[in-house]
């Protein structure tokens, strides 16, 4: 019998970080993950040759690693990093002790003992005034770190192979400025040798480099952000409909263009944008000659109708619906689309993190043997495993390595899995059904709520519409003044500003669905590019350019709302299962990344909220890989209405400690005031805060957010963005809707 055939697609991705103004590299993202990522996600199949893989390399980041790769990118972080020890600033230094420990604490910094030491001296809290620290680190100390966090961001089996690195990652500290200065050299070298690997590994039958549009767009919402309503019938839109699919088309020769320039062939397939699809991109897509697309099952299961049953630990109870690929078809244009299985491809991406290496190969093998038996002859069938290549692995120890070669070699030396790339199995096994509709959305939610709907994603759009409608108004003057020849590299700079700011990241990060620790730098350049349209077609910007389009105070929308009066038993414990079901619940967003994550390992699972008639109470659920949790952590809970005040709690193990703080209207600073008696720490944290000591009456809006200081675990903030409001109930609140 044959054996099962497997396609691995791993999607290598990062935000555009050029400001257009400047051209400097706002943040250093693409150059460390191309050290620590893009080089040996490719090498390692040099040891295992019969796993032919799938890689899908986005065009604005192929075109980022090419202005390193030919010394035409810096960034602030490289700029320091060249910078002397002795001539830092104290600007320069404070920089360097907020952002150069920006590394998976655990897998990255722990691992190289000097590094870790500066971290302990720093400290592990994110306080305001980090800059206190700067008096304990002497000038030794800051060349130190120059050299550890580029160290840290070159891959472990890069550093290993090299005689130079592992003497670097063993000596730990006392760095020479010459040591610095031929790290950073060897850095510059990997970033040469990435994308020729690429093309080596290609000719050589290993890999297929597969492409995305240039700037990595929503590509349906290009063509018209009216799709989005096909998810989401009652979604509150731009007031500009976004229409215009021309962009879309271009938006894929580009990418096209420069796959073939820098590869040296044009692709057969195309990842849409995070998995983004519709059936107006098929006949654009196909007519660039591209073979095949993919998204996510949860795309198949609503072109078809049909429900991708799941039975015990996730296992697939629909094969013969999930496991092949499907023609699509329109205006007598086809494609061959394929779908992943998002539950394997997340346990790679979220789940074995935290699992020993042999243990996750194990269980995915597992996996994949329970998917083999339950066909009868698996022969024509693909299983497509399609997740990020480079984000998930400063979560797993030594960087994923031993987990890849773990599987890798399972995978190797078992009759009944093949590794293939995407065109190969459908070289050999075309698909023998067509979808009757290609359904409009993403792989996340199959909707694209991530990128539309909410007001600040909207606003964007608008923006975006009107400076797009200022160009082409500027382009249509000059063509009937005869003018448009003179003024054509000018009106083809300003498109390309256009197409970039088309891009789906700065989307990602507006709205309340994800935060970062650069949500502002990522508004800032949006609009700067924005900005550069209309400096390139000589008229004055809009001033609503100048306003962030991000608000940092406003309110967060939570999964699960209260639903009536709670009196929870503060014990620490979940005594019964009633005490909190009338809760409302904040949990973690569990979406993919579009870049490096600051976020560490976190404590908090989850915060439930609730009220009595006198109280606000709060339960802290730990994540369950980490409890019982025994060390010493602390949160502080920000009421900013209709008081300011600050709730302190520390906890270490069951023991549990709140102190409340009000603000000093004459010199800003908080006092303490009183203790907070209720509270309790044991398998869960819970806490009762009346509401007088708020100050807060009924009817009164009650607003705030939380921060979680975890030590080595890392600062959390619940939720990432703006805060919570509710009012305070009366009596008869359980009869109508409170929540504001």
């Amino acid at each position: 019998m044959k054996p099962l055939n497997i396609a691995f697609l791993w999607h290598m991705h990062q935000p555009l970080y050029k400001d257009p103004f400047t051209n400097e590299y706002i943040l250093p993202w693409v150059r460390l993950h191309a050290t620590k990522d893009y080089y040996d996600m490719v090498a390692i199949l040099e040891e295992f040759p019969s796993l032919h893989q799938t890689f899908n390399l986005v065009p604005s980041l192929v075109e980022q690693i090419n202005d390193y790769a030919n010394e035409a990118a810096s960034d602030k972080f490289l700029s320091l990093s060249l910078k002397t020890a002795a001539d830092l600033t104290t600007d320069d230094k404070l920089f360097i002790i907020q952002n150069f420990f920006l590394a998976n604490w655990e897998h990255m910094i722990k691992p190289i003992h000097g590094y870790w030491d500066l971290l302990k001296k720093r400290g592990f809290y994110h306080h305001d005034d980090i800059g206190g620290a700067l008096r304990y680190f002497s000038e030794q100390d800051f060349l130190d770190l120059q050299v550890l966090f580029n160290l840290a961001w070159i891959d472990p089996s890069i550093r290993e192979d090299d005689r130079f690195l592992k003497g670097l990652a063993e000596k730990g500290k006392g760095f020479t400025e010459e040591e610095k200065k031929k790290l950073l050299e060897r850095q510059k070298g990997i970033m040469k040798q990435i994308l020729p690997k690429y093309r080596e590994m290609e000719q050589k039958g290993i890999i297929e480099i597969s492409t995305s549009p240039y700037f990595h767009p929503i590509l349906p919402l290009l063509c018209d952000s009216y799709s989005a309503k096909e998810a989401m019938p009652n979604i509150e839109l731009p007031q500009k409909r976004f229409a215009c699919p021309e962009d879309a088309v271009e938006q894929i020769r580009k990418g096209i263009r420069l796959h073939q320039d820098t590869f040296g062939k044009r692709p057969k397939g195309m990842w849409p944008s995070e998995g983004s699809v519709s059936e107006a991109i098929i006949p654009m897509v196909a007519r660039e000659g591209v073979n095949w697309i993919a998204s996510d099952e949860e795309i198949l299961a609503n072109s078809l109708k049909k429900t991708i049953r799941r039975g015990s630990n996730g296992h697939c109870l629909d094969p013969e619906i999930l496991y092949k690929p499907y023609y699509v078809a329109k205006d007598g244009n086809e494609l061959s689309i394929i779908f992943r299985d998002h539950i394997l491809s997340d346990l790679i991406g979220f789940v074995y993190t935290t699992w020993d290496a042999e243990k996750a190969a194990e269980d995915f093998i597992e996996r994949l043997m329970k998917i083999y038996s339950s066909f009868g002859n698996p022969e024509g069938y693909l299983v497509s495993i399609i997740l990020d290549g480079e984000n998930a692995w400063e979560y797993y120890k030594n960087d994923g390595r031993d987990f890849l070669t773990a599987l890798y070699k399972r995978l190797s030396h078992n009759p009944f899995f093949k590794l293939v790339t995407v065109s190969e199995h459908l070289q050999e096994y075309p698909p023998k059904e067509y979808l009757p509709t290609l359904y409009s959305g993403s792989w996340i939610n199959h909707n694209f709520k991530i990128w539309i709907g909410h007001s600040e994603d909207n606003t964007a759009w608008d923006y975006l519409k009107d400076a797009r409608e200022a160009l082409v108004d500027y382009t249509n003057t000059l063509k009937r003044t005869g003018e448009s020849k003179k003024y054509q590299d000018t009106i083809d700079m300003a498109w390309k500003d256009i197409y970039a700011a088309e891009g789906s990241d700065w989307f990602w990060w507006y709205g309340d669905e994800h935060s970062s620790m650069s949500d502002k730098e990522f508004d800032d350049l949006f609009r700067r590019h924005i900005k550069r349209v209309y400096h390139y077609i000589a008229k004055e910007p809009p001033l609503a350019l100048d306003v962030p389009i991000m608000i940092e105070e406003k309110v967060y929308e939570p999964p699960v709302k209260p639903t009536g009066f709670i009196t929870p038993i503060i014990d620490g414990e979940v005594s019964n299962y009633f005490e909190w079901l009338s809760a409302g619940r904040l949990e973690r967003i569990g979406y993919g990344v579009a870049m490096h994550r600051e976020a560490k390992a976190g404590i908090v699972d989850s915060i439930s909220y609730g009220f009595s008639l006198k109280s606000l109470f709060l339960r802290f659920d730990y994540l369950s890989e980490i409890a019982p949790y025994k060390q010493r952590w602390s949160m502080v809970i920000n009421f900013l209405y209709p008081k300011t005040v600050r709730i302190e709690i520390s906890i270490e193990g069951a023991m549990a400690e709140a102190k409340m703080f009000e603000k000093d209207s004459a010199t800003g600073k908080f006092v303490e005031k009183q203790k907070i008696e209720s509270i309790a720490a044991k398998d869960v944290v819970e806490v009762e805060i009346q509401f007088k000591k708020l100050a807060a009456k009924k009817e009164d809006e009650l607003r705030f957010f939380i921060t979680v200081e975890g030590g080595e675990r890392g600062l959390e903030r619940w939720p990432s963005k703006g805060y919570v409001a509710v009012e305070v109930p009366s009596e008869d609140f359980e009869s109508y809707n409170w929540w504001v």
